[in-house]
């Protein structure tokens, strides 16, 4: 009697558990598939010739010598496109140290990545953590808009694999270099070199690659002219360490470029030199292409 008693209840267990087991496995099919409708649902940017876009580039007035910029005309935006053969390797490994160390291994997203920093985000109540890879972040500044929605984030992953599939890795972070925001209305490593250390960004040194990688997650709040200066520099330091971490450079190295005493050129306005000849030329320009 008792056993038969024992046995009823261990049915009974079993079936409850069975029909736990149906119904959990019920709505998780029923979620993927209102989850699966809803992203086919989603109304995502044209694609299409992704690398033919326009993209906003400055317009500057030389000297003879070619050397000396007379001005540098722009419209809130200074960007001097470079292939990637004109960014110093340092500048390309800092880059990828400090944003996505990844980088070269995935396929354009990281859901680790992602599911840290929507964790993060959950324990501080905001949106502190980002997860986005090089290519998420080259889609969020080419293509989509910066509202914090989970629509935005969805489109945004979509997006970012299929860029992965159809350009290869250096050319992704080609456009990552040549559009990232370094402060003000500086976009792009080679018109940020230009205005912080007065070289071209195949000349930079270790210590300014780092300087460079360490801006575009905050650029206002990094910048070097501000109060602030010594967060950069922890950041910058940060970013040799994990290029040391990843084997881009030597123990040797970091500590060098640690201790490197780096200048940036306080002159980064626009003001211009020889306004009289530049007036002529912008004249001219305008008579024969057009304001």
């Amino acid at each position: 009697m008792i056993d038969e008693t024992r046995q009823r209840r261990k049915r009974t267990r079993n079936k409850i558990i069975r029909d736990f087991i149906f119904i959990v496995i019920s709505i998780g099919i029923i979620g993927v598939a209102l989850l699966t409708g809803w992203i086919a649902s989603l109304n995502l940017p044209d694609f299409d010739n992704f690398e033919n876009r326009d993209i906003s580039n400055s317009t500057k007035i030389y000297d003879r010598t070619g050397k000396i910029v007379l001005y540098n005309i722009h419209d809130n935006v200074r960007r001097t496109e470079i292939p990637f053969e004109e960014m110093s390797p340092y500048i390309r490994q800092a880059t990828v140290s400090i944003e996505d160390s990844h980088f070269y291994e995935h396929n354009g997203f990281r859901p680790t990545s992602f599911i840290r920093a929507m964790l993060a985000n959950i324990q501080s109540g905001g949106f502190s953590q980002g997860g986005s890879t090089i290519n998420q972040q080259v889609i969020k500044n080419a293509l989509l808009t910066r509202d914090k929605k989970i629509s935005r984030k969805i489109k945004e992953i979509i997006l970012s694999i299929k860029l992965d599939a159809q350009l290869p890795k250096d050319t992704i972070l080609q456009i990552y270099l040549n559009e990232s925001p370094y402060g003000g209305t500086l976009y792009g490593v080679e018109e940020a070199s230009l205005s912080y250390f007065d070289k071209h960004a195949k000349d930079v040194t270790i210590a300014e690659a780092a300087y460079l990688a360490a801006l575009p997650q905050s650029p206002t709040y990094f910048s070097p002219y501000g109060k602030n200066r010594a967060a950069l520099d922890k950041r910058k330091n940060l970013v040799l360490q994990k290029m040391n971490e990843l084997g881009y450079i030597t123990e040797a190295e970091k500590i060098a470029a640690q201790n490197e005493v780096v200048y940036f050129d306080h002159d980064v306005s626009n003001s211009g030199k020889a306004l009289h000849f530049v007036m002529y030329v912008r004249e001219y320009l305008e008579q024969k292409y057009g304001e």
